[in-house]
């Protein structure tokens, strides 16, 4: 039946089709998972561990070498993400008193600062290098929502869970010193993680559920059509600045679905909040959806440009050598 070879042919389909499988069973019918077992294990509960896994065979990939690129690449873009998310959601605070067009700032911060770990590191690793994909250690600071807390309310309301960050690294620290100890064991890692991806996507969309786009309206989607295209762009551009193709950039303007939390988590440390937080939360929602369409759309589109252009340069230095 070749079905996966028609689900590679669509971009990022390993993890998107799964994804949009599970969303669907989590919207209608949830109880076919949730029924305890290894079947449960592979929705939402087995989530967790699925990315541990995946992360740890990325860690593998990381020569010594090749660790200053990726934190380069990872700061740049992370600060590229967060800064015009923090500008953007500021600008709407000060100008328009927290509310443009149905988005407040407290939408805007969590849908545009935490990206899609899961959807970032299977677009790298297909379309990427082994940097490209590390670069995450440093973006994985964006997980939770600690960083929105500190943009709009300071560090003294926010609850910085500094484990969880850590909880994100350490997967990819030792899968770093195992590759780096034995090649043998990157090699083995790196030839197999693919395996991983139509599970975790699975998995992963066994937390969405589609009503939270109707629910949400057209704010919502609107939301994650600014949040891909905005963050994409910037972090591109950062990326390219730093000497990458762009394409780890683009990639990292998806939203993460943890960041649906984030809303009810400004307004447990901050009430004035809590009357925004419901509506913030059906938002993010739908921006984490319309970004898991849209930004593998992105990332094709510019992987497909660079190709192009390193086939032209290929061709242009063989007709000067051939000259010569």
């Amino acid at each position: 039946m070749k079905i996966l070879e028609r689900v590679q042919k669509i971009p990022g389909g390993l993890m998107i089709v799964p994804l949009f499988i599970g969303a669907i069973i989590n919207t209608f019918f949830p109880q076919i998972i949730k029924i305890g077992g290894f079947t449960e294990s592979l929705g939402a509960v087995g989530f967790p561990t699925l990315i541990a896994a995946y992360l740890f065979c990325v860690g593998t990939k990381m020569t010594l070498k090749g660790t200053p690129v990726m934190l380069k690449k990872g700061f740049s873009i992370m600060f590229a993400k967060v800064g015009i998310a923090s500008a953007i959601a500021l600008a709407i605070a000060t100008l328009f008193n927290g509310d443009l067009w149905g988005l407040s700032a407290l939408a805007i911060l969590a849908a545009m600062n935490d990206t899609n770990g899961g959807l970032f590191i299977a677009l790298t690793s297909s379309m990427g290098d082994e940097n490209d994909t590390g670069s995450y250690v440093v973006q994985s600071i964006e997980t939770g929502p600690f960083l929105t807390m500190l943009v709009l309310a300071g560090a003294g309301l926010a609850n910085i869970p500094f484990l969880a960050m850590i909880s994100v690294i350490i997967p990819i620290i030792l899968g770093a010193i195992l590759g780096n100890l034995d090649k043998d064991i990157r090699a083995f890692c790196s030839k197999h993680q693919d395996v991983l991806v139509p599970f975790f996507g699975f998995a992963l969309g066994n937390t969405i559920n589609l009503k939270s786009v109707v629910s949400a309206g057209w704010s919502g989607i609107l939301l994650g059509v600014a949040t891909v295209l905005i963050t994409g762009i910037v972090c591109m551009i950062a990326d390219r600045l730093t000497g990458g193709t762009g394409i780890a950039g683009v990639a990292a303007s998806g939203t993460a679905g943890n960041a649906v939390a984030t809303p009810k988590a400004v307004a447990l440390a901050d009430p004035t909040f809590a009357a925004i937080a419901p509506i913030a939360t059906l938002q993010v929602a739908a921006a984490v959806i319309v970004s898991v369409i849209l930004t593998p759309l992105l990332t094709t589109l510019v992987y497909k440009r660079q190709k192009k252009k390193e086939q032209e340069l290929k061709l242009a230095e063989s007709e000067i050598a051939t000259a010569d």
